[in-house]
Order: structure tokens, then C-alpha cells, then sequence
């Protein structure tokens, strides 16, 4: 490739000056909009984050601040944002920095494990670094580019063989946002043989292999390094903050998960169903979804796909569980989608969708409708109050899923057709 394209991705500058400015723009105009327009730019998500800082800052819980479900070191980092002034801002810069920080990790991963020589690497890296959809969650003041930020080099460490270190950055994720424990399942499989054909192997002389022979090829040492490294960072972190805040940490940080009814931008296909049982809790069933929801999710992001897929890559396994985890929540928000954005840039350049153009073509154009068709009825919904859950809202969510769900097979199938 030569011209204009190739001169821009041969200049790293370039690309990380241009994801820096993309990003710039979208806080110059996040502050226009707040300011002339009734629909503000500003995630609501930030003024609870923002407003938690500030009752840290006067020293009183977090959680005092109604909704706050998070860590409370996101709102010990948001600290600064009680500065007042241009400081509100701060928080959607940490993030932004969090998502050009990402960009720069998968492009190290990409020449560092790939092979691929800088400028092709910066091609993938810009899927993440220059999307729009990215930016923008980002610098409306979400943590979600804070959170991928920690992600991504649990992935990196491991493939290095700094198993300590990789566990230690995952516990540290699993605190701040329980999703990215499905990892500790990939990561723990993978530590295993590399190899279905010395598993086989292994299988084939099993006779000859005694059961605590057995036992310690199965908890060999780097997967209790792994174990212990995880345990070890997420109960220090849930030690300190349990020791500052007690129980409304347990509370709000982690049990609220299991039974949250949000129905509010919400595409899963549960969300009919949690409207309903929001909304008449008396005659909701004993079997509630919010606690079922669960089962067929983790059965399939932590069990199912490592199994098939952590030995063949395990990039390709930690996307396909995200895919899942995400398509299977029961509550899903467009913020969730830069949980699996985020692993693109090691997926597509094997991918049937690169080597099938039409059929990447038409996955992105139905992933988009999709959404599409959702927004229009939530719109309907939310600004003109129109009642569209049924059938509208409820056939939108299910066409929605049933493409993720497409999407997902093309995904596994790719990733359990690579080589070991």
C-alpha cells in the first residue's frame, strides 16, 4: 500500500496525535453540548462518579452517593474532579488517556507476539485508537477505557511468562469490574499443554501415569502462581476497602450485581423481563431471571470457549468469552461493547471476516442495524413516551441477539480452527 494511507501509519506521531486530537475534540465539544443543549454529552454514569468523589473528599463513603456501584478507588482517583472549574473534566482525560494507553498495547502486542512489522500493527491498533464509538464512551465519561487498560496487559503478561505479574493485574481488574474474572478460566487452561496432541499423548499413556502425577500436570507451578498471584492482589484490595467502608462495599460493589433490574439502555434480551419484574415485584416468580441469567452466561464464557479455545489463542479465547459474557448479560449497555472491541485487533487478521470481505461487511452493517433498530424504539420510548416494549423494544433486543448470537459462532469456530 503506498500514498497518503501507508505515510500516515508509517508515522506512530501521527497516529497517536491524531487518536489524542480525536479524543480533544470530543471533550471540547462534550462541554458545548452540556452547556446548549438539553441532551447533555456528559454519561450520567459521571456525575455519579463525580459526586462520589467529592463525599470522599469530606471524608464520607462513596456510597453515600445513591447508585454508586463501583470501587471506591474510582472515586479516590476522580479526587482531583472536587477541584472544581476545568478539574470536572479530569476524570474523562484519565479515561482517555486510558483508551490511547490500550491503543499503544495492542500495537506492542501485535509487533512483539504477532511478528507484524510497526506500520501494520498501528492499521489494527487504529481499529481501537482512532474508532469513533471509543472516543466517545470515553470522553462522556465512562470507565470502561480505564478498565481495558488493566485487561490488555493481562494478556500480554502472560503470553510473556510473568505469571505473578499476570495475575496480580488481574485481580486487580476483577476488583475494579467483576467481568474480567472469565479470564482466569482462559489463562488457566492455557497454562496447561499447549497442544491437543500432547493431551492426547498424555491420554494415550495414562496407564503408565500415576494420579499425583496427574494431579500436579493439572496444578502445575504456573498455575498456582496464577491462583495464588489473583487471590492474593483481589483480597488485599477487597481487605482495604471492606476495613474503610464495611458492608455497603460488599453491598453495592458486588452482591447489587446479582439481582440488578436495569432496564434503562439496556439491549439484552432479558430486558422486557426485568421491566416487568421491576415493575410488578409481587408477581414476579420465586425464579427470577436477574439470578437464572447467569447459568447459560458463565457456562459458556467459563467453562465451554476455554476449553476450546485457550490452547488454539488465547486473544482469540479472551474475545470470544467477552463476546458471550456480553451477549448473555443480562444487561447490556453500549459501554460493554468496548469490552470485546478491545481484543478486535488480534482477532481479524485471521479472521473469516478479513478473508471473506462480504461477510465482514455484512456482519458490521447488522451489528449496526441492529442497534439501530433498538435506539429507534428507546427513543420512542424514553423522548416521545410511547410504549414500546411489546412488541417493539422486546423484537429489536432479539434480533439483536440472535445477530451477536451469529457473530459469536463465527468468532469460536475461527478461533478453534487455528493450529496450537
Amino acid at each position: 500500500m503506498s500514498g497518503p494511507v501507508a505515510f500516515f501509519f508509517k508515522r506512530q506521531w501521527l497516529v497517536y496525535t491524531a487518536a489524542i486530537l480525536l479524543r480533544f475534540a470530543l471533550l471540547v465539544y462534550g462541554r458545548w453540548q452540556d452547556s446548549n443543549s438539553p441532551v447533555k454529552y456528559t454519561d450520567i454514569d459521571y456525575l455519579v462518579f463525580t459526586d462520589a468523589a467529592r463525599y470522599v473528599s469530606v471524608g464520607r463513603s462513596p456510597y453515600d452517593r445513591a447508585t454508586y456501584r463501583y470501587t471506591p478507588l474510582l472515586a479516590w482517583l476522580l479526587y482531583p474532579t472536587t477541584w472544581g472549574g476545568p478539574w470536572f473534566e479530569f476524570g474523562k482525560c484519565l479515561f482517555a488517556f486510558g483508551d490511547i494507553l490500550t491503543g499503544f498495547l495492542i500495537a506492542r502486542f501485535l509487533t512483539e507476539q504477532a511478528g507484524f512489522s510497526k506500520d501494520r500493527a498501528l492499521k489494527y491498533a487504529s481499529i481501537w485508537l482512532l474508532n469513533p464509538m471509543v472516543a466517545n464512551i470515553s470522553t462522556r465519561g465512562s470507565s470502561e477505557g480505564l478498565v481495558v487498560a488493566m485487561v490488555v496487559p493481562i494478556l500480554l503478561q502472560a503470553l510473556r511468562g510473568r505469571i505473578w505479574i499476570c495475575g496480580f493485574l488481574l485481580g486487580v481488574a476483577v476488583h475494579v469490574k467483576i467481568y474480567p474474572f472469565i479470564y482466569a478460566a482462559a489463562v488457566f487452561w492455557w497454562l496447561g499443554p499447549k497442544s491437543r496432541d500432547s493431551v492426547k499423548t498424555n491420554q494415550s499413556n495414562f496407564s503408565k501415569i500415576s494420579w499425583p502425577e496427574t494431579a500436579r500436570e493439572l496444578v502445575n507451578k504456573q498455575r498456582q502462581s496464577l491462583v495464588i498471584s489473583s487471590a492474593l492482589a483481589f483480597t488485599l484490595l477487597n481487605g482495604v476497602m471492606f476495613n474503610a467502608y464495611g458492608m455497603p462495599f460488599i453491598k453495592h460493589t458486588y452482591l447489587y450485581h446479582f439481582t440488578r433490574l436495569d432496564h434503562r439502555h439496556n439491549f439484552s434480551v432479558y430486558n422486557t423481563v426485568l421491566h416487568l419484574n421491576s415493575a410488578y415485584p409481587s408477581q414476579a416468580s420465586d425464579l427470577r431471571v436477574e439470578s437464572l441469567a447467569f447459568i447459560p452466561q458463565l457456562l459458556l464464557a467459563v467453562v465451554a470457549i476455554p476449553l476450546v479455545c485457550a490452547k488454539k489463542d488465547l486473544a482469540g479465547s479472551m474475545l470470544a468469552q467477552t463476546f458471550a459474557f456480553v451477549t448473555f448479560n443480562k444487561v447490556c449497555t453500549s459501554q460493554y461493547f468496548l469490552w470485546y472491541m478491545v481484543f478486535l485487533p488480534f482477532y481479524l487478521p485471521y479472521s473469516s471476516f478479513m478473508r471473506r470481505p462480504k461477510l465482514g461487511v455484512s456482519a458490521l452493517v447488522l451489528w449496526i442495524l441492529g442497534q439501530a433498530a433498538w435506539l429507534q424504539q428507546g427513543y420512542e420510548l424514553e423522548f416521545l413516551g410511547h410504549s414500546t416494549f411489546l412488541p417493539g423494544l422486546w423484537v429489536a433486543s432479539a434480533g439483536f441477539y440472535l445477530i451477536n448470537c451469529w457473530i459469536l459462532g463465527v468468532i469460536v469456530a475461527d478461533v478453534a480452527a487455528r493450529a496450537s
